[in-house]
């Protein structure tokens, strides 16, 4: 029955999708740009974002399902995000405000944003350093293996 109202669902967005980008299609490039049909795009983007909305919804659902009922991958899973949120709160504190002054369209950044950056930056170093590695290892591991 589930699937039945998925397939339905899915048959009407489909449909919603091909009409508004056929009126698009129609209206010509040069209308849109001027704005005299700018009006016509906005549905396609409302449809788009139901559609994004559903697939996000689904997958978070069937996730937190899969979790719950395969408790080996549930250990796995929170190893995964603790280690995780190990790396951001590293990051956090290694990072610290900057001395100088950036500039933003409405002002400075703050030594907050600054911070935030920082961290940003530093944890996407530390989780490129990580998978480097890991791929290193299989790799040694694999050739050993032969």
């Amino acid at each position: 029955m589930l699937h039945k109202i998925f397939k339905i669902v899915a048959i009407v967005l489909s449909l919603a999708g091909v009409i508004f980008l056929a009126r698009i299609i129609a209206a010509g490039d040069e209308a849109i740009e001027t704005g005299e049909k700018a009006g016509l795009v906005d549905p396609i983007a409302s449809v788009a974002y139901i559609i994004l909305g559903l697939v996000l919804a689904f997958v978070v659902v069937f996730v937190v399902k899969n979790l719950f009922t395969n408790t080996a991958g549930l250990k796995n899973t929170l190893i995964g995000v603790g280690a995780f949120a190990a790396v951001l709160i590293i990051s956090y504190v290694m990072a610290g405000g900057d001395e100088l002054k950036y500039r933003l369209e409405d002002g400075f950044a703050t030594d907050a944003q600054s911070q935030m950056v920082g961290a940003g930056l530093t944890a996407f170093y530390i989780l490129i350093v990580v998978a480097a590695l890991a791929m290193i290892f299989s790799g040694v591991k694999k050739v050993i293996s032969k």
